[in-house]
């Protein structure tokens, strides 16, 4: 697992190696073991890296520069299978010059175009300098686990791992203010920096003397609503049990030890249970506890699954005092504000883990978004979408829904109608985003308002998805497909994924994201899926072997630190209190001071519910005005 920035410039320069040590510097914690740099002679391009050993310990520095020297590459992340593949190429006559898994994408490029580098399986992003042609290839995994973006700076496209890259090579640290009206940063592929995006999942970019192009090379795709599935419900948790064991078996292999975060849920437990069997030994788990939090903890889920296992279970206890203390520094890695100090829960959990020896990691993370396991995706269910439902299930599910709408701030409006017209229902996910954060409208200064009061945010990220997406599809393979192209790449396996655990020079490994698995579950039928009122239900029965009963049958339980409003005398409820009551809050030109803190001053009188959505929009306001500092924004 590394971290690179590579500059393609219009017209031939002289780049400036100081800038480039400035960029890696900014990313060190990415790849602590090694630095790098290459410069094209012809001054067309030129690629910094840092490295973190897992595979190839000894030969695998980058850039990789070809023998022929007409290729030059950089790659982040992890190619699984490589060793098939390899074999096949060096059969043809592919020669390598290192023992790392990376290299195979040069060959595959050199043998089959830029298509070739479809054939990889893994969580990646990839530079390619093709110095005959005078162009760049940026590729990134199907899913989005690893970042990679982008931006035109003086002449020349930049991309980098992280932001803060682009920044310490000279690129302006402004404000993107439209993107954060409309949720770009979390709905599309915008950031909250100016002129800064990422590459789509699933996506290269070409970039050459012209100009860019984007081509989408995979995409989640779910079966026509009419389709029939010839299959038996036995047959079906079969196939899905294999494919996921092959998956984690494959993650397995590394020139380092393998652990595995286990938070106690379906998720996590099941890649101990799969990785206990292959290796056949016990596993070092590691475990963050909200200790004394009895909502929030799920150490006692964790010991049991450790304990099925044999597992050697390393626990980390954190606090609100122990994320106010972090915070900054959390949110300096995000490079987006969150809602919740769960990430900076799990910032510091992988360096916990990168402390006790550990370079990699398997998590259970992206399995709610794949097989359905969130209450949104079951109230599309009910609503919308309950064919081959028990209907007495369905007719108490329903009731239950009609009880509990009461939860958010009033305020909001109903910006997701024009989307829900189009698609002739709702989406649950979407309607509780427009419900949480609509409010934020209300924060706004008059100025903002006015400019962007009608930005109809979610029927421009419906009008930019894909426009073969969604066509016949089911309500429920809708809402899967509408968060993976948002929240999926750009909060979860951001703020809780890639960025917290490389901020611990610590590389995580999601079986559950395998396309292979993604593409196994998108072809099962919505009631494996969500099944009355349990969701994951395909998923829950293929791992019932690896998973111990007492996790099965429990509810499922969101990985959230307990808001900071819920102990108004902790000292995370004072740092937020106290940047939102000071100067820092009129620096981000947002938020009309006097409203933010009016809300401040209601949250005693709020509901319990109520005060939960406060704290989010609270906590995101927070961390915008300590990224205002941080990064120096204007």
């Amino acid at each position: 697992m590394c971290g690179y920035i590579g500059v393609f410039a219009k017209q031939p320069r002289a780049f400036n190696p100081n800038m480039f040590d400035a960029a890696l510097r900014a990313i060190h914690h990415r790849g602590p073991d090694s630095s790098s740099q290459w410069f094209d002679p012809k001054g067309q391009a030129a690629f910094g890296y840092v490295r973190l050993g897992l595979v190839g310990l000894g030969n695998g520095t980058q850039p990789i520069v070809a023998d022929e020297g007409d290729l030059v590459m950089m790659v982040n992340g992890e190619f699984y299978d490589y060793q098939r593949i390899r074999a096949e190429l060096e059969s043809y006559g592919c020669r390598f010059k290192t023992s790392s898994d990376s290299e195979i994408a040069m060959h595959l490029y050199r043998r089959h175009g830029v298509r070739g580098l479809k054939q990889l399986r893994g969580e990646f992003t990839i530079l390619i300098f093709d110095r005959l042609h005078k162009k760049l290839f940026a590729v990134r995994d199907r899913v989005g686990v690893k970042p990679l973006y982008y931006t035109e700076h003086e002449g020349a496209w930049y991309f980098a791992s992280e932001i803060k890259a682009l920044l310490a090579a000279g690129v302006p640290a402004q404000w993107d203010h439209e993107s954060y009206a409309n949720r770009g940063f979390i709905l599309r592929d915008r950031t909250v920096f100016n002129n800064i995006r990422s590459v789509k999942p699933g996506c290269w970019i070409i970039a050459d003397e012209s100009g860019l192009q984007t081509e989408q090379y995979w995409d989640w795709d779910f079966p026509d609503a009419q389709a029939t599935e010839q299959r038996s419900e036995a047959e079906m948790i079969d196939s899905l049990r294999n494919t996921i064991e092959e998956s984690v078996r494959l993650r397995l292999h590394a020139d380092v030890p393998v652990g595995v975060c286990l938070s106690g849920g379906l998720d996590s437990s099941a890649m101990l249970g799969i990785a206990t069997e292959l290796t056949g030994q016990p596993l070092q788990a590691f475990h963050l506890s909200f200790e004394g939090e009895q909502a929030y903890d799920e150490r006692q889920y964790a010991e049991i699954a450790a304990r099925h296992n044999r597992a050697h279970l390393n626990v980390l206890s954190v606090n609100a005092s122990d994320m106010a203390d972090n915070f900054e520094n959390a949110l300096w890695h995000a490079e987006m504000p969150f809602a919740n100090a769960h990430s900076v829960a799990k910032y510091l959990l992988c360096k916990y883990v990168q402390s006790q020896g550990m370079r990699a990691v398997l998590t259970g993370e992206g399995a709610d978004e794949v097989f359905g396991g969130y209450p949104h995706y079951r109230r599309d269910m009910v609503l919308y979408n309950h064919e081959h439902q028990d209907p007495t299930v369905i007719a108490e599910l329903t009731r239950r829904l009609h009880a509990s709408e009461d939860r958010y701030l009033p305020g909001g409006k109903n910006d997701v109608k024009w989307v829900q017209d189009e698609l002739g229902h709702g989406v649950s996910w979407l309607q509780t985003q427009s419900a949480l954060f609509g409010p934020l409208a209300q924060l706004y200064s008059e100025d903002f308002r006015e400019r962007f009061c009608n930005v109809d945010a979610y029927r421009q990220f419906y009008d930019r998805l894909s426009p073969r997406a969604l066509e016949g599809w089911e309500p429920v393979n809708r809402s899967l497909y509408m968060v993976a192209k948002s929240s999926l790449p750009n909060v979860v396996l951001t703020s809780l994924g890639d960025r917290m655990e490389m901020a611990g020079s610590l590389e995580g490994r999601p079986p559950l994201l395998d396309h292979q698995v993604i593409e196994a579950a998108c072809r099962l039928p919505v009631n494996m899926k969500v099944r009355g009122a349990t969701e994951k239900y395909a998923l829950r029965e293929a791992m019932r072997p690896y998973v111990p009963q007492a996790v099965l049958d429990r509810k499922k339980q969101y990985f959230r630190a307990p808001p900071a409003s819920e102990n108004p005398q902790s000292k995370l409820f004072e740092m937020v209190n106290d940047l939102l009551s000071g100067p820092a809050l009129s620096n981000v030109p947002f938020f009309d001071p006097r409203k933010v803190r009016a809300l401040l001053a209601t949250l005693p009188s709020l509901t319990g519910t109520q005060r939960a959505s406060a704290d989010n929009l609270l906590m995101e306001i927070a961390g915008l005005c300590l990224m205002q500092q941080r990064f120096a924004l204007n």
